[in-house]
């Protein structure tokens, strides 16, 4: 026998082999066998991760690069945010929404846990009113309703010009005939009023604080608070979205992605991910991955659960596609052709 023929046999030989292998591997990747051979290795990948520990699959530098890239640097499309502003005004107008009930997603009684916590934040709360209380425009409203109420009381609302008939008229009267002996009194009046008001303002924004604080008492808030559920538990969805058109939702959901663009490369957002990384590792990273996967609830029965609804359908798609074939071929035929396969071959023919 030539050198030719042998090295001819043996490629036929190889190709047979490559053949029988393809359907061999095919046929278990199929129905019960696959199954058998998923639930083998699920075991065998959880036995491995109660020794192999957090820091020696990964490092945090990794995940902090993985972070970096996906989150951080990787383009975001254009069609991104249209397709989730699509997504957002199907949400809207679902079906759903006409059925469903405030009280439906959220019990009274989460309601009522809920406030208790943020009532709690008595601090935050004062605090907020303090910055309220102290800010310009605050302080400008208060002036004007103050201004604008005294003179309203003193032309038409005291108890004189209600009681005693045609009083309140006399008044605009006057005043009409003094503005015109001494124009721009009104001006002066309203300027001198509240140069007055802005010299009171401090004590009158003191004393209001402190009626806040009194009146914004735990008991109250959550008087108020629960009254306001009540009143809208047994609304819709729909009803509560009352005047959210489909325009305004697709604004705030681009306005929303552009925050998120810029938000993910501010140094804060940085920084809050180093520190929930550094944490991870710092808590799990010298035990076996094992121990978190049971802090956060998957274990074996989990996998094998997602393995049934969504491995198995996903690999039936792709055999019968044709994939799985062309992905056994692909992965094989470098052996079956190469120069080692085919000289242990012809040693045999």
């Amino acid at each position: 026998m030539t050198q030719d023929t042998t090295t001819q046999g043996a490629g036929d030989l190889a190709n047979a082999l490559l053949e029988q292998h393809v359907k061999h591997e095919m046929a278990a990747l199929k129905g019960a066998k696959l199954r058998k051979f998923l639930e083998q290795e699920v075991d065998e990948l959880l036995n491995h991760a109660s020794e192999i520990t957090l820091g020696g699959l990964t490092s945090e530098e990794q995940i902090m690069g993985v972070i970096q890239r996906i989150v951080v640097d990787m383009e975001l499309d254009a069609g991104i945010p249209e397709l989730a502003a699509e997504m957002a005004t199907e949400v809207l107008n679902a079906p759903v929404q006409q059925t469903t009930t405030l009280g439906d997603i959220m019990s009274r009684e989460q309601a009522t846990g809920l406030l208790e916590e943020v009532l709690e934040l008595r601090h935050q709360r004062e605090r907020i009113i303090s910055e309220i209380m102290a800010h310009p425009v605050y302080q400008e409203l208060v002036s004007n309703v103050v201004y604008h109420g005294l003179v309203n009381y003193l032309y038409e609302d005291n108890l004189i010009t209600k009681s005693v008939p045609g009083v309140g008229s006399m008044m605009k009267f006057g005043k009409r005939m003094a503005n015109k002996a001494v124009p721009g009194l009104d001006e002066t009046f309203e300027r001198r009023f509240k140069a007055w008001l802005s010299e009171s303002l401090p004590g009158l924004i003191a004393r209001s604080e402190q009626f806040l604080h009194r009146a914004l008492s735990d008991d109250e808030l959550r008087d108020s608070v629960m009254a306001v559920w009540v009143s809208v538990e047994d609304r819709t969805i729909a009803e509560l979205q009352e005047g959210l058109g489909d325009v305004q939702l697709q604004e705030f959901v681009v306005l929303g992605y552009e925050f998120w663009l810029r938000f993910r490369k501010t140094e804060y957002f940085l920084g809050c991910a180093r520190a929930v990384v550094a944490h991870l590792y710092a808590k799990y990273g010298d035990r076996p991955i094992m121990d978190l996967l049971n802090d956060i609830g998957v274990n074996r029965d989990v996998i094998m659960a997602e393995v049934d609804a969504l491995a198995l359908p996903i690999v039936d798609v792709l055999r019968e596609a044709g994939y799985v074939e062309a992905l056994l071929r692909r992965r094989l035929s470098s052996f079956y052709k190469s120069a080692a396969a085919k000289k242990i071959l012809s040693q045999g023919a």
